[in-house]
């Protein structure tokens, strides 16, 4: 058997350039784990791809997408970041885009030390003439990067995109659980679901003072039966993720049980309880317990 691999491959580019689109057309019938918002302060974690000698992980770089004027220094850490833990690098763009609004990030990928995939995509709404043009282009603008034109929502060249990454990911055991009967993707996916509502819905400091553990979830035939707990550092936060007569944590409740209905396919029960646990982001044994690293 050949040696196992395993390795976070960050996805980065503009907003609707096609990064979901992508990941469905990777992930395909293989999927593990598909969520859009992160479960550790490195990783936006999009999707777990597992084979039996490679596991790969997907994520999603939010911070990088912002034009330079705009919040340059958060910007700039979440652009070091990306490249800290990224094993690669996949860039996306449209097929109509020219270039980076950010010259510091640009020439940081020109200057990557880790392999660079540029993929130029939506090419189905183009040429060939102006398919060869675009590559062409940004060949000259990055030279280091290995270039494929594709389509992902017609799932063309898709396949071997993920050949080459397979093949550049670095020997490593895996990262998550492999067996899919592990509660691990389950929790996991209820605990991202209802994290994604609170993003949505809450001002700034909210999302990120908010951690939530999933006590009970117990599948039953026609039913899923799920408790989970939101916690939170302070009283005045409790106050705010309940909200008037509990409508926001009903709101929520609602929205992540839609979502979960879809993935898992059966109808949910979804209880959602607000705890206080004071600074837990300061406490390493709380810390470990979320699953974040020191």
């Amino acid at each position: 058997m050949s040696e196992h691999k395993a390795g976070f491959v960050n996805i980065i580019g503009n907003p609707n350039v096609g990064k979901s689109t992508l990941m469905n057309a990777f992930v395909g019938e293989r999927l593990s784990i598909i969520t859009s918002k992160a479960q550790t302060t490195r990783h936006r974690i999009l999707g777990i791809v597992n084979g039996d000698d490679f596991q790969i992980l997907f994520s999603d770089t939010p911070g990088i997408i912002k034009p330079a004027y705009e919040l340059q220094s958060s910007m700039m850490d979440f652009v070091k970041s990306a490249f800290e833990d990224a094993d690669i690098l996949i860039y996306m763009v449209e097929i109509g885009e020219k270039e980076l609004k950010d010259e510091i990030f640009f020439n940081k990928i020109t200057n990557s030390k880790i392999p660079v995939l540029l993929l130029i995509n939506k090419i189905d709404k183009s040429s060939q003439e102006e398919v060869e043009e675009k590559i062409v282009y940004w060949q000259e603008k990055v030279p280091n990067a290995i270039i494929y034109a594709i389509s992902a929502l017609e799932n063309f060249n898709v396949t071997t995109v993920f050949e080459k990454i397979i093949e550049l990911l670095p020997k490593s055991p895996a990262f998550y659980p492999k067996d899919q009967l592990t509660d691990k993707p389950e929790r996991f996916f209820v605990n991202e679901a209802i994290r994604e509502k609170i993003l949505m819905h809450y001002k700034k400091e909210i999302p990120y003072s908010v951690e939530i553990e999933t006590e009970e979830f117990n599948e039953e035939e026609k039913i899923i039966k799920i408790r989970s707990i939101i916690m939170v550092e302070r009283d005045s936060q409790k106050g705010i993720i309940i909200g008037h007569k509990g409508s926001a944590l009903r709101r929520v409740g609602t929205e992540a049980r839609k979502d979960l209905e879809k993935f898992f396919g059966k109808k949910i029960f979804l209880e959602l309880y607000v705890k206080v646990n004071k600074d837990w982001r300061n406490n390493k044994n709380q810390l470990r317990r979320f699953g974040y690293k020191e």
